[in-house]
């Protein structure tokens, strides 16, 4: 599969099974150069998903990738309490190695920003699949670093679909209302892939099946991964794939269909903590709105067989 010249890559994230995912392919694939990984707290402590940044380089063999643990709380509410979506140690119980390499020890934004400074501006983008904590962070922070972000690529939100922790309420921002609003108000070249695509994302249990027998290691984990996303053995489809839907677009944006909205997130009460309301004193936001599912499968599976 040809690609143009290799986008240098940050991936911000709470692994998480399904973050897990995108970053495995991610790393299989030619089209991102990973110059870093920085962790946030979200879906499991920061301790555990730092850990599992690590443990998933190791098993991809790709310890010249550094990690840099970031927020462990919201910027300023508590933090949500831990969920058991994601099985033992966060990442499906699935037999990972330790990490080789350990954190940096520089801060998640410390690095980012420093590193953003140190690249030509726009010619670096970022993959958040988790609470927005640290890119936040970077933008009330080091402004003048996080204004050479080529794009930020997020999952998060819900436009017309009910949420998932609340009626209007996604969990990424719903994590750290205040966040999302900080970088949705930014002006940074943003794009969302809210819960209106992801759910349009599911495995079958023959895409699983095709993984498991390529013979590929990255391609066999995620598999494995991907089948404890099942929610019992009766089920044709998993649950959404939400996070890798983040690589998908970067990939290949043709297969989504993309919106320009005026978005602003509400940092209210708990119950709509976090909801996307379109109106004309919001932020233009480009937000994916469609996705050929089939095929953003297809295009999963085929880059994780060529790795």
């Amino acid at each position: 599969m040809p690609h143009a010249k290799p986008r240098v890559t940050i991936i911000d994230t709470d692994p998480g099974i399904d973050d897990a995912i995108g970053i495995l392919l991610a790393l299989a694939s030619p089209a991102f150069t990973i110059a870093g990984i920085t962790t946030v707290a979200g879906n499991i402590g920061i301790e555990t998903t730092t850990r599992n940044a690590g443990r998933l380089l190791a098993f991809a063999g790709r310890e010249d990738v550094p990690v840099f643990q970031g927020a462990a709380a919201p910027l300023s509410r508590p933090g949500p309490e831990p969920l058991n979506l994601h099985g033992e140690g966060g990442i499906g119980g699935v037999d990972l190695p330790d990490p080789i390499r350990e954190p940096e020890g520089l801060n998640a934004v410390e690095w980012l920003a420093g590193f953003l400074l140190d690249q030509p501006a726009g010619t670096v983008d970022v993959l958040a699949l988790g609470p927005l904590t640290n890119i936040a962070r970077l933008v009330l922070g080091q402004p003048d670093a996080a204004k050479r972000i080529g794009r930020i690529i997020a999952m998060g939100g819900a436009i017309h679909e009910h949420g998932n922790v609340g009626p209007r309420s996604e969990f990424n921002l719903w994590a750290d209302p205040e966040a999302a609003a900080a970088v949705v108000a930014s002006r940074l070249p943003l794009v969302l892939i809210p819960l209106d695509v992801t759910r349009r994302v599911r495995a079958t249990r023959a895409l699983v099946e095709t993984l498991s027998a390529s013979g590929k290691p990255l391609a066999s984990m995620v598999g494995s991964l991907i089948e404890s996303y099942f929610e019992s053995t009766a089920n044709r489809e998993s649950r959404p794939l939400h996070d890798p839907c983040v690589m998908l677009f970067a990939l290949a944006p043709e297969l989504f269909r993309v919106e320009e909205l005026s978005l602003s997130v509400d940092i209210g009460s708990v119950e709509e903590a976090g909801a996307l309301t379109i109106d004309g004193s919001g932020t233009p936001v480009q937000v994916a709105l469609g996705v050929e599912g089939l095929a953003a499968l297809d295009l999963l599976a085929r880059h994780l067989a060529a790795s």
